[in-house]
């Protein structure tokens, strides 16, 4: 029987491969591991909830959900069980600072994309996302907050990669966690938040301890997710920079990563 009683699972780079699906050997061993072994499948990731839950139930799946990077985090019916919000003059500066360096600017929150205007770069994170967003003036929107004493729960800047390292270092002294999903996007959640803070929120509620948790991820800002499990994965497409903080590499995204993770250490 397995040890762990909760798989949590990064999504880009790690449940899908580089074409943005999910492979079906992929899609049979979540299938087995929680219809045979009752662990849940926790999908975690820097997306919104409306980009985590059509995978959910493409899987067949019905399980907590956690957005944003660990900022938002829904039950199985999508109430929110808690969430992280950006402090208003950081989002504030962080849009002055765009909007100078001619970089795009998104805004989320809760389940909700916001733009100023449709461009290359919101076109381009459609066709990924299959969801199109909100068309509003952040000025307006941002007075709108600030008065309900709210925010978003994350901000994505995309442009030229030598403008997202600009723009990124600009934000060393501010009070958010900023890191680069990819070299032309740069993600910015509060610094409150993170994926282990979420998955721990989790746990508790479900009584489980971090020896009983399972991660998998690609990324950077999947580290301290695969520093702090029970055991931490990292997938073979992962930056050599990621797989040294986990504890066991699995294959590729394009080779069944995940599967093979779940066969070798749940369904042994």
């Amino acid at each position: 029987m397995s040890v762990y009683k909760m798989i949590c699972l990064d999504i880009d780079g790690t449940l899908l491969n580089s074409k943005h699906k999910i492979t079906q050997p992929v899609k049979d061993s979540i299938q087995k591991v929680v219809t045979e072994k009752n662990i849940p499948i926790i999908l975690v990731s820097a997306r919104m909830p409306k980009g985590i839950i059509f995978l959910q139930k493409e899987l067949g799946i019905a399980f907590p959900i956690i957005s944003y990077s660990g900022a938002l985090i829904l039950d199985k019916k999508q109430n929110i069980l808690h969430q992280e919000i950006l402090p208003s003059t950081d989002v504030q500066s962080i849009y002055a600072a765009a909007k100078k360096l001619q970089a795009h600017l998104s805004i989320y929150k809760e389940d909700t994309w916001y733009i100023e205007k449709n461009d290359v770069w919101s076109r381009q994170e459609s066709d990924i996302t299959g969801i199109r967003p909100e068309i509003q003036p952040f000025a307006k929107l941002l007075t709108q907050w600030n008065s309900q004493k709210t925010g978003p729960n994350k901000l994505l800047c995309m442009a030229a990669p030598e403008i997202i390292q600009t723009l990124k270092n600009s934000l060393a002294a501010k009070s958010i966690t900023s890191y680069c999903s990819k070299p032309t996007y740069l993600e910015i959640v509060p610094s409150s938040a993170s994926k282990t803070n979420a998955i721990k929120y989790l746990a508790n509620i479900g009584s489980i301890a971090t020896k009983e948790i399972m991660t998998i991820g690609d990324n950077y800002n999947d580290i301290d997710m695969l520093e702090s499990a029970g055991l931490g994965i990292a997938m073979g497409n992962a930056p050599d920079a990621v797989k040294i903080h986990a504890a066991a590499i699995t294959a590729s995204n394009d080779n069944d990563g995940v599967a093979a993770a779940i066969g070798k250490y749940c369904l042994r």
